[in-house]
């Protein structure tokens, strides 16, 4: 809001001599209006403030000639709500107040109230009118909460303005004094309204006034900035008002109706009226114009929110807490840089965002997991920062990562993903973001816009991560499978295209670009060909097997397919639907099965540095750890490159094989604040020495620095010889977890036996939610089966572990079915 509500056009000139604006003025106000309305000159604020001064000349001349016949004085009119604003729309109806100081005769006052009032409803025009004294209007006004609203915007017309001036004040001074009271009713009549009329950047018809993000939640926000309690985000707002008002305008124009809802039939000649280019372009800037206004009073409400918490703390209690530190909130840290501080994740103290452009990712993350909103102050200083050092391309691990974990947050995705969108991050870490940012979709199947609906998707896909082997590509291909739509043509053509491109710059390898182009490509394909196509000809199904060409594919469009059809609308997805998708899915999996695979969990061979410590751990009968940072390759353009930084720890440890090893190794990097990314364990046997396990790991830092391999070599030895309680010490730091930390909904864990994915092992695959510990308890729930793990491949997929052991029984063979299912039913139930 770029101007204080409590400013004013001043009172309108006084009415000239008899001839000017007396009966002249009151006989031509109807044609001066109409030509005022037509002629194309004026439009816009500028038409608004043309028609509010023509009225109130018009209105002064009427209240002078009668109440001055009536010889009546110490009267007033009025003007309140929008045309107390100066903004009338031609259709907009008049909300007049007649202001008295209760000497008058009620005769006469009755009398002159019917010489104001006639005259606006025999032009046909809408009148909101009421007669009162300056504490009658005051009363009012703290007994109606809309009444005060409107009383906010009085502004003075005609007569005393004495009058007018003291029922401002006392109006603005019981605003203030009240507002600690009022706000939380006004913040529940604007969400009421919402629930009743919908989300304005979202609906085919909206209502640009009564429905969310429309003009009553802009005047709601002017009402707020009165209050002097908490103000609305400046960036853009008035703008975005002044759109909604000036589609309004040309909907009343192209009606001739007071009406506020842009229906279907009426948007192309709208759209025309305001010199648009079609219907969609209409739709697409009211749409941006809504989701201005939505997220400042998200903002604003949260700031009052807060405000209100903190005046609730008695002076007394809040001297006893802490002293200094009394009122400051306290800090919880988050994820490196990122802490939580009043209800909303902040960039921490020692946070420095000019050099560390994968910053605002790791804080959106960190945020959503929480279920936490994300500063505007922290977003803005990312982007500030951003600015001058992008992320480089492609990006570096950690940034896709945090992508990816933030796709993976469920509904908390949601809010954070606005933010950053609202704050200009979106496009300018997915530049292709910025064709379906806002698009409409006419299809009546299809309840968001296209960039909204691209977010519920991936919000969908996270309950689905524990049925695919790649959650990351579903997550990141449920965020791009419409991206093409901002394009002419098939949109998953043309998708496929920026997909490929995309996943490239987000830093995928060639193989796994692969994989989001066809899920992009194909993302129609299991519920076009079940629901149209014959699965009884063999035909369907060599078709779909040849477009998917693989099962692992095939997982992911399966995940993909329902993910979309969920995210469109309860018109899209059904039981019927799914049942058919699943019976396609299945007959495509058994065609592909025929086919030969990769092998891609098979181990690889230990290079020599692994060699080195697996002979030396050999000789000395005790673990060998070595510590490496990582870094990300140079970029191709090595000159323009930013200087290369860490961006997690290569971990090798070295241990002669024994019961234990692997919980042992996972519970100390979890007491160590460790988060593993990847790990590997290979078996293997250096010239004669005996077995020894080698486990490799990708690690990061939860805060701080990292420990050093000495450090963990002690611990490591103190927890294989029984000395450091590991679950012991675990389950404490998860009760102080627990009583500082928000719940997250995440899907369950999901252990099953992969079958024929090796001819010498039984492969048990653990898909869960990242965790404090998570694969100590996998690894003890092994040991404690009695089986041994002959290899393991461990990844951490944004905020999903994808886990996958090769174990044995002591025989050194494959477990036999209903062992691997007892393993397997084992490792669930020490995750849940």
């Amino acid at each position: 809001m770029t101007e204080s509500v409590e400013e004013t056009a001043g009172p309108a000139g006084a009415p000239g001599p008899e001839g000017a604006s007396g009966p002249a003025l009151e006989g031509g106000y109807p044609a001066a209006r109409l030509r005022l309305l037509q002629d194309e000159a004026p439009s816009g604020p500028d038409r608004r403030a043309a028609l509010a001064r023509l009225t109130d000349d018009w209105l002064a001349g009427l209240l002078k000639r009668h109440a001055g016949a009536a010889g009546l004085s110490g009267t007033a009119l009025v003007a309140v709500g929008g045309y107390g604003r100066g903004e009338l729309s031609p259709r907009s109806d008049l909300d007049l107040v007649l202001l008295h100081d209760g000497r008058a005769d009620a005769g006469a006052l009755a009398a002159l109230a019917d010489h104001l009032w006639y005259p606006v409803w025999d032009l046909g025009l809408d009148l909101d009118h009421s007669v009162r004294t300056p504490a009658q209007a005051r009363k009012a006004a703290r007994e109606d909460l809309k009444v005060q609203l409107g009383l906010l915007d009085a502004r003075h017309l005609a007569g005393d303005p004495e009058l007018t001036a003291a029922l401002r004040t006392t109006v603005y001074a019981d605003w203030r004094e009240t507002a600690p009271k009022r706000l939380p009713e006004l913040h529940d009549m604007c969400q009421e309204r919402a629930e009743r009329q919908g989300e304005l950047q979202y609906l085919l018809e909206p209502d640009l006034k009564e429905a969310r993000g429309g003009l009553r939640d802009a005047t709601a926000l002017r009402a707020v900035a009165a209050s002097w309690l908490a103000d609305a985000p400046r960036g853009g707002l008035e703008a975005a008002r002044t759109r909604l008002l000036d589609t309004r305008d040309a909907l009343h124009l192209t009606t001739g109706r007071a009406t506020d809802r842009l229906s279907l039939q009426e948007q192309d000649q709208v759209a025309e009226a305001l010199g648009m280019l079609d219907a969609d372009a209409l739709l697409r800037q009211t749409y941006e114009s809504a989701r201005t206004i939505s997220y400042a009073a998200d903002v604003t409400w949260r700031e009052v929110g807060r405000v209100l918490r903190a005046r609730s703390v008695k002076p007394m209690l809040r001297g006893l807490l802490n002293g200094r530190t009394a009122g400051r909130g306290e800090r919880s840290p988050l994820a490196e840089g990122v802490v939580e501080l009043d209800g909303e994740a902040v960039l921490a103290r020692t946070a420095r965002p000019e050099r560390d452009p994968a910053l605002v990712l790791r804080a959106a993350a960190a945020a959503a997991q929480a279920g936490l909103p994300l500063a505007t102050h922290a977003i803005r200083r990312c982007a500030t920062a951003y600015a001058t050092r992008p992320l480089p391309v492609p990006w570096p691990a950690e940034a896709r990562e945090q992508l990816v974990t933030l796709l993976g947050a469920g509904a908390h995705t949601v809010p954070v993903w606005e933010a950053l969108e609202a704050e200009g991050i979106i496009t300018r870490l997915l530049p292709d973001w910025e064709r379906v940012r806002c698009r409409p979709q006419r299809n009546p199947v299809h309840t968001w816009t296209v960039d909204r609906h691209l977010v519920e998707t991936a919000v969908r896909a996270s309950a689905l991560t524990r049925r695919v082997h790649r959650p990351d590509l579903l997550l990141v291909a449920a965020l791009l499978h419409d991206i093409g739509k901002g394009w002419p043509g098939d949109h998953s053509t043309a998708g496929e295209t920026i997909a490929r491109d995309v996943a490239g710059k987000l830093g995928f390898d060639a193989r796994d670009t692969t994989v989001i182009a066809t899920l992009v490509r194909h993302h129609l394909l299991l519920i076009e060909t079940a629901t149209r196509r014959d699965l009884d000809d063999p035909a369907t199904v060599g078709a779909v097997a040849d477009a998917v060409g693989g099962t692992g594919t095939l997982e992911l469009l399966h995940a993909l397919t329902e993910a979309d059809a969920l995210a469109t609308g309860p018109a899209a997805w059904s039981a019927w639907r799914g049942g058919l998708v699943a019976d396609l899915v299945k007959r495509v999996a058994a065609r592909l099965a025929g086919e030969p695979e990769e092998d891609v969990r098979g181990a690889d061979e230990p290079t020599a540095e692994q060699e080195r410590l697996a002979i030396e751990a050999g000789r000395t009968g005790g673990p060998v750890l070595a510590l490496r940072a990582r870094t990300e390759p140079a970029t191709e353009d090595a000159a323009e490159a930013p200087a290369q930084e860490p961006v997690g720890v290569e971990l090798l440890i070295a241990v002669p094989d024994q019961p234990g090893v692997l919980p042992a190794a996972a519970g100390v990097l979890a007491l160590h604040r460790l988060t593993v990314r990847a790990a590997d364990l290979l078996l293997l046997d250096p010239i004669g020495d005996g077995p020894v396990l080698l486990l490799s790991w990708r690690v990061a830092a939860e805060y701080g620095s990292l420990p050093d391999a000495d450090r963990l070599r002690v611990d490591l030895v103190r927890a294989l010889d029984g000395s450091l309680d590991i679950p012991a010490r675990l389950a404490e730091r998860e009760r102080a977890y627990a009583r500082r930390s928000r719940v997250v909904l995440a899907p369950p864990p999901r252990v099953t036996v992969a079958g024929g994915s090796s001819h010498t092992a039984t492969v048990i695959e653990v898909r869960a939610q990242d965790a404090h510990g998570l694969l100590h308890r996998i690894g003890r729930a092994l040991e404690t089966a009695g089986v041994a793990v002959r290899s393991a491949h461990i990844s951490t997929l944004g905020a999903n572990a994808v886990d996958a052991f090769y174990v044995t029984g002591t025989d050194g063979a494959p477990l036999a079915d209903g062992v691997a299912q007892g393993v397997a039913a084992a490792v669930q139930a020490a995750l849940q």
